[in-house]
């Protein structure tokens, strides 16, 4: 499978690989939603399992973005990463499996990755007052949670 869709994207995936026979792809940015769509509609990964991100701020492209998928038909997972760059930002996939929703919005929450056409994006976790993206690597939590505490709880925080 993952043979056929290097021959169709080429350089668009720019590395198939396996661990413990699991397949990984890291994809273009700009080839994404279609091959997300791809491994939905003609490999059969009905259902996505997660989406998630990592923070690498001394990289030029900050964040790897990763989505889990799984296929009931084949018993198979296969994780699609793609590198991007702080602001930038990838199309939703809440139109290919509705369960992207909260999946991006946690993204977009922890991280300040936004997702082009996401039905609803806003924070899911934290108030939405809250500054910042606390899973990033240079977020300063303890600053952030005093500030917060006092400002809508009027006390000091037990930080």
């Amino acid at each position: 499978m993952v043979g056929k869709l290097k021959g169709q994207y080429g350089s668009g995936i720019r590395e198939a690989n396996s661990y413990l026979d699991q397949n990984c792809m890291v994809v273009e940015p700009s080839i994404v939603s279609e091959l997300l769509q791809i491994l939905r509609d003609r490999e059969q990964f009905d259902y996505c399992v997660d989406i998630t991100a990592v923070h690498y701020p001394e990289r030029e492209k900050q964040f790897d973005l990763i989505w889990i998928l799984y296929s009931f038909a084949r018993n198979e997972r296969i994780r699609v990463k793609t590198m991007i760059a702080d602001g930038e930002s990838v199309p939703s996939a809440v139109p290919v499996w509705a369960t992207a929703n909260w999946l991006e919005r946690e993204v977009f929450d922890m991280f300040g990755i936004r997702f082009d056409g996401h039905p609803d994006l806003k924070r899911i976790l934290l108030p939405d007052g809250w500054k910042g993206h606390p899973l990033r690597k240079d977020y300063g939590i303890i600053q952030q949670d005093q500030e917060w505490v006092k400002a809508n709880l009027g006390i000091e925080s037990g930080q």
